[in-house]
């Protein structure tokens, strides 16, 4: 994989998650790779992940496509009025359920660089009558926002997945307003990961090799310029973890945690 360019990398995440659109999420018919456990359907999968019964039924069906290692949502305590933009959006679960806690006078926009997606979170846009939420095609790394926009950022289990995390915070600092706030739900390592996990492609793509640990995501943080940073590891998650990579106690190595910082 050292081999490879980020965009050889971006390829790959691409590719995979244009699968994922076809087989209607983790668990589906069609064999993919993503962060996810399979063989249990996606209501079981994000229930697991902290959702309640209650936003599970909000959101148009096939918005859930059982992706994700946490709820950003718990993290964000989202107020009426502001704009949240979803890094990663998907099908656009997160940004659907944000839409009701920024409510009429708010603003939700997710951005992911699978065109697959857009045009699944879209068509769940008109299915579940969204007057707050809108889609854009874009890399994370890159983002088709302007500067001090937001006030904030969540994201489920996808700055792993990106070969710049670097690009991913700095642009994320741009766009927020001063003030503004990530609330991410992310995959950290615990442990050096042994080579041959680094070096599986399908490892990258399930949110496994991508992942660095919380002292380098802490320091590239307080960098880009963020403060009161914030990052805590969910023990718990190990025991839906190791089911991602049947036989491989990927458990061992890393973890589901909650991201926080602020722009001042």
């Amino acid at each position: 994989m050292n081999n490879l360019t980020a965009e050889d990398i971006r390829k790959e995440v691409r590719e995979n998650y244009a699968k994922v659109t076809e087989s209607s999420g983790c668990g589906g018919p069609t064999d993919n790779t993503a962060c996810c456990t399979p063989g249990i359907d996606t209501v079981e999968i994000s229930s697991k992940l902290g959702y309640s019964e209650e936003e599970l039924k909000r959101v148009p069906d096939n918005a859930n496509l059982g992706l994700g290692c946490g709820n950003p949502q718990a993290l964000a305590s989202l107020k009426e009025g502001e704009i949240v933009l979803d890094l990663g959006s998907g099908a656009g679960f997160d940004a659907f359920l944000a839409s009701k806690g920024v409510g009429s006078t708010g603003k939700v926009i997710g951005v992911d660089m699978t065109s697959e997606m857009i045009d699944k979170a879209r068509e769940n846009i008109k299915k579940g009558g969204y007057k707050n939420v809108e889609f854009r095609l874009g890399e994370i790394e890159n983002l088709p926002i302007k500067d001090n926009y937001v006030d904030v950022i969540i994201s489920n289990c996808v700055i792993n997945l990106s070969p710049e995390k670097e690009k991913v915070f700095a642009e994320s600092f741009r766009v927020l307003k001063t003030g503004g706030r990530l609330a991410i739900s992310d995959i950290i390592t615990t442990a050096t990961l042994p080579e041959e996990f680094q070096n599986d492609l399908n490892l990258l793509s399930g949110c496994v090799s991508g992942s660095e640990s919380a002292p380098v995501l802490e320091k590239m943080l307080k960098q880009v310029g963020f403060t009161e940073v914030t990052l805590k590891a969910k023990d718990e998650s190990r025991e839906f973890l190791k089911d991602w990579v049947p036989g491989k106690n990927i458990q061992d190595y890393i973890v589901s945690a909650t991201i926080e910082a602020i722009k001042p």
